[in-house]
């Protein structure tokens, strides 16, 4: 079997999130804080300090390191609480509310199944579950690791590979919902691309007698 170059687990959460903001980050290193990705930074100070503790029959680790050979991941878990059979039951920390649209919350879902998907590797064990906490509802929402979802993490890397294969920065996503709080959106700037892309601009643009 080929031998994979480690792809990043957060690669998968910003693909699924936003193709374009995947190729920023991942192709060009190209990376702005705005007040969600401080938020963000502030949800995980805590988690981000490897510890491990011992509470109601779990032991629970936090930043802990995951890989998968088989898959080409590296990354870590914010918190895997291992149950007393030894199962890994991991958990991610989000800034914001649980009541996230269904359609964007889907990016946290394939990032969490990476992390799943590299715990079993790891341990040998099935990971069944899994749960993402958010810091403002203070809630955690239960992730069942279907099969579904675990064809999307596969997927989603591929995609994140083919990409870097070929080092061509993808096209704007251009909506309203995911590009209100990107902060890469003055880097991206999902409307003026997409204006150049109508056909009658493109023309006036690039033909030599318009």
């Amino acid at each position: 079997m080929e031998d994979l170059d480690p792809l990043p687990l957060s690669a998968l959460q910003h693909w699924a999130y936003c193709p374009r903001q995947c190729g920023l980050i991942h192709l060009e290193q190209a990376f702005d804080d705005n007040l969600h990705t401080l938020r963000g930074q502030a949800v995980h100070s805590t988690v981000d300090k490897p510890g491990v503790e011992v509470r109601a029959g779990l032991r629970v680790e936090r930043a802990l390191p995951l890989w998968s050979d088989a898959l080409g991941l590296i990354g870590k878990a914010d918190v895997v609480e291992f149950e007393s059979d030894g199962t890994p039951y991991p958990v991610e920390y989000k800034h914001g509310s649980r009541n996230k649209a269904v359609d964007i919350a889907a990016c946290d879902d394939v990032q969490l199944a990476a992390q799943a998907l590299c715990l079993e590797e790891m341990t040998g064990g099935a990971v069944r579950e899994g749960a993402l906490y958010y810091a403002t509802s203070k809630r955690r929402r239960v992730v069942p690791i279907d099969d579904t979802l675990r064809s999307q993490v596969l997927e989603t890397a591929a995609a994140v590979r083919a990409m870097q294969a070929t080092g061509i920065l993808p096209m704007p996503t251009n909506d309203v919902r995911r590009c209100k709080g990107c902060s890469l959106r003055d880097r991206c700037q999902p409307e003026t691309v997409a204006r150049l892309r109508e056909p009658a601009v493109h023309n006036a643009l690039f033909d030599p007698e318009a």
